[in-house]
């Protein structure tokens, strides 16, 4: 809710067992380096802000979890579920928060551009490093089996 007063668990609206709630107010931040994050997350069906919720770390918190953080960053919100310890909670943008996130991706979104690595000219087959020890003379294959004396007992 863009130009939200601060609130800590106000009650909005309620329907038979289910209470949405104002959880609390939390800055939205950008940052130009997640561009490309914001515009996946405006490229969903409904592009939603994600609320980090975590469990109240206070035994006497009037609610079991307090939010952590809102986030416009799918990605971000991806690492902070699959770390277990968070609940993330989509809520929906609206039209003048898309609008705000869209400018700002208009502004600083730089889409990287593919360079194909050039392979090496280098012909590395004919060299057999590594294979052996150069120290210890051998008078068979060293990729053989391991053998197991004849007179050890199988286990």
């Amino acid at each position: 809710m863009p130009g939200a007063a601060q609130e800590s668990w106000r009650e909005l609206r309620r329907d038979g067992d289910a209470v949405e709630y104002h959880a609390a107010t939390v800055d939205l931040e950008l940052w130009r380096t997640d561009a490309e994050a914001y515009l996946t997350g405006l490229s969903t069906r409904v592009p939603s802000i994600y609320v980090v919720l975590r469990e109240a770390t206070d035994p006497d918190a009037p609610h079991a979890v307090e939010v952590l953080l809102a986030t416009a960053s799918p990605y971000d919100a991806q690492d902070y579920a699959d770390s277990g310890e968070e609940i993330v909670d989509l809520v929906p943008m609206s039209e003048p928060l898309i609008a705000w996130v869209r400018e700002f991706v208009d502004a600083h979104y730089e889409e990287e551009r593919f360079v194909k690595r050039k392979r090496d000219k280098k012909r590395i087959d004919r060299v057999e490093d590594g294979i052996g020890d150069a120290r210890i003379s051998q008078m068979s294959d060293v990729y053989r089996s391991p053998t197991r004396p004849k007179n050890e007992p199988i286990h």
